[in-house]
């Protein structure tokens, strides 16, 4: 089995689970592939450093002496808003030899402070994502995917999507059995697609000002089966269908049908997650009328078809005690 050491940065305000989370699929997985992946944690001067929740976290040793690893892990926190030049020059000048250069979160912008970015397209945090696309225009910023694979580069987003990116990266190095075997051991599910968006319809989309658009909204919420039309959504805001349409689109940041799409897949991932229902019953309920039209948006937006979304997500049924 190839040996693939994992070289981890730490620094002042570091977020501890960004640290922690992929440590715990690496070292799980050696567990059980014994050498698969060394891990070695390494700061600017060998010393322990102290997270963004107040835990410290030991170095094994000195950025300085580490020699180039197969994966070089970035992670974010607080200390990546004003970091230490020192950090981000010790990556400009050796983050290239590592054959694989992962951030998880906020650690992206370690990355794209150093140059490693440019060029391609990039992840983080999504309330950071505007950040970064500001101060870096060179990097190709992407504010939905949980995770992001551009050539060598892999950016994830908040904290527990990089157990997300770490299990996809065992999975492709060591194949899916380890990875799922990995993924039961920490009880979370192997594995969320990596373009599965980083948050809900309600959380990505803005709240209407007025009452009759916020009324629409949780309509179409408790209703994805409904005809959602412009027209008949106008009708029930007591408003023009274009004027509706604009105001939509003003007060909540996208188009009406755009919010409603995004609030069918939603539905339809929750039953296909938590039920048994069968998919055809799924499309009807949701909005979708036919499997074929669920397919395509699932297919589309997810990059998976419900029966595999649900295969990587529905938990199995868990033996009984005895």
């Amino acid at each position: 089995m190839e040996q693939r050491d994992v070289l981890v940065v730490l620094f002042e305000g570091v977020q501890s689970l960004d640290v922690t989370g992929p440590l715990e699929v690496f070292t799980g997985a050696a567990s059980r592939a014994p050498g698969a992946y060394p891990v070695r944690t390494a700061s600017l001067d060998g010393s322990p450093v102290r997270t963004s929740s107040g835990l410290t976290v030991t170095s094994d040793l000195r950025l300085s002496d580490a020699a180039p690893p197969h994966t070089l892990l970035v992670p974010g926190g607080r200390g990546t808003r004003a970091p230490d030049p020192r950090l981000v020059d010790w990556l400009r000048a050796n983050a290239p030899q590592a054959r694989r250069k992962v951030a998880v979160c906020t650690g992206a912008f370690l990355l794209a402070a150093a140059g490693l970015l440019d060029g391609r397209r990039a992840t983080t945090h999504w309330t950071r994502c505007d950040a970064l696309a500001a101060g870096f225009p060179a990097v190709r910023v992407d504010p939905e995917p949980i995770y992001v694979r551009d050539g060598d580069v892999a950016t994830s987003a908040g904290v527990t999507a990089g157990i997300d990116l770490a299990l996809a990266l065992v999975e492709e190095d060591h194949g899916r059995d380890l990875a799922l075997d990995v993924a039961r051991h920490l009880v979370v599910f192997l594995r969320r697609p990596g373009n599965q968006t980083q948050f809900s319809a309600q959380l990505a989309a803005q709240t209407a000002d007025r009452r009759p658009l916020r009324d629409v909204q949780q309509w179409i919420t408790e209703n994805p089966a409904a005809d959602l039309s412009v027209d008949t959504l106008a009708d029930r805001a007591g408003l023009s269908p274009r004027h509706f349409a604009r105001a939509f689109r003003a007060e909540v940041g996208m188009t009406p049908g755009r919010y409603v799409d995004r609030v069918r897949l939603e539905a339809a991932r929750r039953l296909l997650e938590d039920t048994a229902d069968g998919v055809e019953g799924i499309s009807r309920r949701c909005g979708y009328g036919t499997p074929e039209a669920m397919r395509r948006a699932f297919t589309r937006t997810l990059g998976a078809a419900p029966a595999e979304y649900r295969r990587r997500f529905r938990p199995a049924s868990p033996p009984p005690f005895g």
